[in-house]
C-alpha cells in the first residue's frame, strides 16, 4: 500500500506544494503549504481513527489531507477539481491501486465549500480538518494596515484545537478571538459556508459538530 510516508518523498509532489505556496503568496492568500497540509493530514487521520475506521481508511484521509491543496499550484478557481486529477495520476505512477486513489480523488475534489460535499468517510474527515485550521499563522502578509477580510479574521485566531468526543460522537472546534482586532461576527460572514459545510460532514460520520468561540458554544 502507498503510505503518506512515500508521497511526502515524491519529487513531484514537493514541487507542486512548492509552486501552490508561490502562486497564493502572488495573489495575497493564506498559508496552503507544509504547515497547513501537514495539520489536514494528522486531523483526518485523527477523526477517523478516533471514530473506528481501518487503518487502510485513515492512511488514504492521510494522503488526501496532504495532497489537498496541490491543485492552487494551477489556479485557485476549481483547485479542488484540478488537485484531485493531478493527485490521481500521481498516485497511479506510483502505482496505488484503482480503487484507493479513486478514493483521494472524489476527496480532494470535494474538499472546497463552493462545489463540493461529503461524499465519503475520507471526504468528510478531510472537510473537518481543513475547514478548521483557522489561525494567525496561516497570514502570510505581516501587514495589518493593509489586511483583507480573510487575513483580519485568520489573524484575530489566538487558538484552535480540534476536539473528538468519542464517547458523546463528537467533534468541537474550539477557537478564541482576540476581539479587538475584529469582532465574532466577522467570523461568521467568512466562515458560515465552511462551517455549514462542516456540520455536514460530521453529520455523514453519523457525528455531530460543534463550534466554540471565546468558551461560548454558538453551534
Amino acid at each position: 500500500m502507498i503510505t503518506l510516508e512515500d508521497v511526502k518523498n515524491n519529487k513531484e509532489v514537493q514541487a507542486l506544494i512548492e509552486g501552490t505556496q508561490k502562486q497564493l503568496n502572488v495573489l495575497g492568500f493564506t498559508e496552503h503549504s507544509i504547515r497547513h497540509i501537514s495539520i489536514v493530514s494528522k486531523r483526518a487521520a485523527d477523526i477517523l481513527e478516533t471514530f473506528g475506521y481501518s487503518k487502510d481508511r485513515i492512511e488514504l484521509a492521510k494522503i488526501a489531507g496532504y495532497l489537498h491543496d496541490i491543485g492552487n499550484c494551477v489556479n485557485r478557481v476549481d483547485h479542488a477539481q484540478s488537485g484531485a486529477l493531478l493527485a490521481y495520476n500521481i498516485l497511479k505512477d506510483m502505482g496505488m491501486n484503482d480503487k484507493d486513489r479513486i478514493e483521494i480523488m472524489m476527496a480532494i475534489g470535494n474538499h472546497d465549500e463552493q462545489t463540493g460535499t461529503a461524499v465519503s468517510d475520507i471526504s468528510a474527515a478531510l472537510i473537518l480538518a481543513d475547514k478548521s485550521d483557522v489561525h494567525r499563522d496561516r497570514v502570510v502578509n505581516k501587514n495589518i494596515a493593509t489586511f483583507g477580510k480573510h487575513d483580519k479574521v485568520n489573524y484575530a485566531v489566538t487558538h484552535t484545537r480540534l476536539d473528538l468526543d468519542k464517547e458523546n460522537r463528537k467533534v468541537i472546534l474550539n477557537i478564541s478571538i482576540d476581539t479587538e482586532i475584529c469582532p465574532v461576527l466577522d467570523y461568521f460572514e467568512i466562515f458560515m459556508d465552511r462551517t455549514m459545510m462542516s456540520k455536514y460532514a460530521a453529520k455523514y460520520l453519523g457525528v455531530w459538530f460543534e463550534l466554540v468561540i471565546n468558551n461560548t458554544k454558538l453551534l
